[in-house]
């Protein structure tokens, strides 16, 4: 039985094969065709943080295998009431055929995984949100940019960030990671991202100057600067952050044919400003749309692997 807690427990083949799987089911469901992958299956969704695309996509795309969600805040479950998350994890998943999961803390997840009975998903932690960039990935092949494309990532050293280095790392491409100076990426994930590279050929650069990442990139994404939990840093960070935000004029240091991602909710004249957002370059939209599709692609492949143990 394989768990989706991130992308750094699986290799390049996986990850394409997951990613091919939803562009398929994507494509049987553009032409009316429901086949129930997942038939009278159960997908457990535990939310500790709210969301919007999250919880959309994942339910409708249940929905579309066959299957059924149960919706589960942390203030319906006992888990809200102090109840260990191995307990829970070992009373959910023997009612239920898979589990997503998205929390505070990655040791939380991985916890949950370890007592669970089923495949659990990662739907975002602090460390990791490789949901997210399974549909980046998906957005990036059907614009044409998943051929040796180069991908600036301009913002926090966050779990969207975590996640670009693991992507990154495994597929073998070029990515530039530029944060401002006390906002760098974890570096133990930086560390196994080295790691990877050195097996993939991927390089990685690391900079504190937006426009030297920014400079001939195919692709250019950011990330919110004030995440759920760190509102109270607020006015600090949008100091911190002069300089970060992804205007038309750092977006025409990108190649002239570059795509513009941001995996949202976004604020307009933070990380990027409306014109960006809205412009002919941006395709958060479809991105936003291919995580239905892209988790459908995941949900199928971790439930093929437990079929086949």
């Amino acid at each position: 039985m394989r768990h989706f807690l991130t992308l750094k427990d699986f290799t390049k083949e996986e990850i394409i094969e997951m990613i091919e799987l939803g562009l398929r089911i994507k494509a049987e469901v553009k032409a009316k065709r429901f086949t129930p992958y997942l038939q009278k299956q159960t997908l457990a969704m535990i939310f500790e943080k709210s969301s919007t695309r999250t919880r959309v996509s994942f339910e409708t795309g249940i929905y579309q295998l066959g299957g059924i969600g149960l919706f589960l805040s942390s203030g319906d479950i006992q888990l809200g009431r102090g109840e260990p998350m191995k307990d829970t994890a070992r009373v959910i998943s023997r009612m239920c055929d898979m589990v997503m999961i998205r929390t505070y803390s990655q040791k939380k997840l991985e916890e949950f995984a370890k007592f669970s009975d089923v495949p659990v998903i990662n739907g975002l932690s602090d460390e990791y949100h490789p949901v997210q960039l399974m549909a980046d990935y998906m957005t990036m092949i059907e614009h044409g940019k998943d051929q040796n494309p180069v991908v600036a990532y301009i913002g926090d050293g966050n779990n969207m960030a975590h996640s670009w280095l693991m992507l990154a790392a495994k597929l073998g491409f070029e990515l530039r990671v530029a944060t401002p100076k006390g906002y760098e990426c974890d570096p133990d994930i930086v560390e196994d991202a080295f790691i990877f590279a050195k097996e993939s050929g991927a390089t990685i650069l690391f900079t504190n100057d937006p426009k030297e990442a920014v400079a001939g990139a195919d692709v250019v994404t950011t990330d919110t600067w004030v995440s759920m939990g760190d509102e109270e840093e607020k006015e600090k960070r949008l100091k911190d952050f002069a300089g970060f935000t992804v205007d038309e004029s750092m977006m025409k240091l990108a190649k002239a044919d570059a795509i513009f991602l941001h995996c949202l909710p976004a604020y307009r004249g933070f990380e990027v400003t409306e014109e960006v957002l809205e412009g002919p370059q941006s395709v958060v939209f479809d991105e936003a749309e291919n995580r239905l599709h892209a988790q459908k692609g995941v949900m199928v492949w971790l439930d093929e692997k437990r079929t086949e143990v």
